[in-house]
């Protein structure tokens, strides 16, 4: 079997597992750079060929990123060949990075920069919602109730749907946002869905007109909508429920973050 046929057969079981576009993506581009660095057929792939790999190519990447690929290769090689040349590789420890989170003050900084209507009504929703990229970008007008002030993701991470909240000072923004695209097929774009590329663009730019240092993505304005719920009060499994975690302890590097909360700590000197 050739690269280019082993590739096809892989995302036939990718489609099949019902994986994500982001994962086929991910997942053919590994295992295409994997043989074109070992410069072999498929079937003559192995483990030390997979460790040379890492070596040369992943050295400097995230242990996150090193996780990835071994998932993509034993997928694709499990699967498709029915051997595992990822067996014996050892495992990186996934990093605990504290994620970037901005202030309010940073985050209507970031909404006033915004050169377009369109630009600030995404990244306030993606700030009112705490909604992942890939969610944003498939959502219907139907998907929200402006009576509620609430929205359906549909097959979002994990293939499941869930409810999320939006501002009330943002439904009347959309609202007249909507009436003047009537007949889009979605939100914010008309035939198909916007790339997450597209929404990164829209953030990054954004950031440079604010003049905000920090490194900013769109999931960093879930990371602050999650942090800023924190801050006022809001219980961590009511935030579990909106961000549409699976585990509690995705949820708590957010109790790592919460700046408000570190604040009101009474420092023990005090009461001496």
């Amino acid at each position: 079997m050739d690269g280019a046929e082993f590739l096809k057969r892989l995302e036939t079981e990718i489609k099949i597992s019902k994986l994500s576009p982001y994962t086929i993506r991910n997942y053919v581009d590994f295992n295409r750079q994997l043989l074109s660095h070992a410069n072999k057929t498929p079937e003559m792939i192995d483990s030390q060929d997979v460790k040379y790999f890492l070596a040369d190519k992943m050295d400097n990447k995230s242990s996150s990123s090193t996780i990835l690929f071994l998932a993509s290769v034993k997928f694709a090689y499990t699967n498709v060949l029915g051997k595992d040349p990822t067996s014996g590789v050892k495992r990186p420890k996934k990093e605990k990075k504290i994620p970037v989170v901005l202030t309010k003050a940073e985050v209507q900084k970031l909404f006033d920069a915004s050169p377009t209507l369109k630009t600030r009504l995404i990244l306030q929703l993606l700030y009112s919602s705490g909604l992942r990229v890939s969610e944003i970008v498939k959502l219907k007008t139907q998907d929200l109730d402006f009576d509620e002030h609430t929205g359906w993701v549909r097959e979002g991470k994990g293939k499941k749907d869930r409810m999320f909240i939006f501002s009330k000072k943002l439904s009347t923004k959309l609202k007249k946002f909507i009436s003047k695209h009537d007949g889009w097929s979605y939100l914010f774009s008309k035939d198909k869905p916007l790339s997450t590329r597209n929404i990164q663009k829209l953030v990054q730019k954004a950031t440079i007109l604010a003049r905000i240092e920090k490194s900013v993505h769109p999931h960093t304005l879930r990371h602050s909508f999650a942090t800023h719920l924190l801050d006022a009060g809001v219980d961590l499994r009511k935030i579990q429920f909106l961000l549409g975690h699976s585990s509690i302890a995705t949820t708590q590097i957010y109790t790592h973050v919460s700046s408000e909360q570190v604040k009101n700590i009474k420092n023990p000197l005090d009461n001496l």
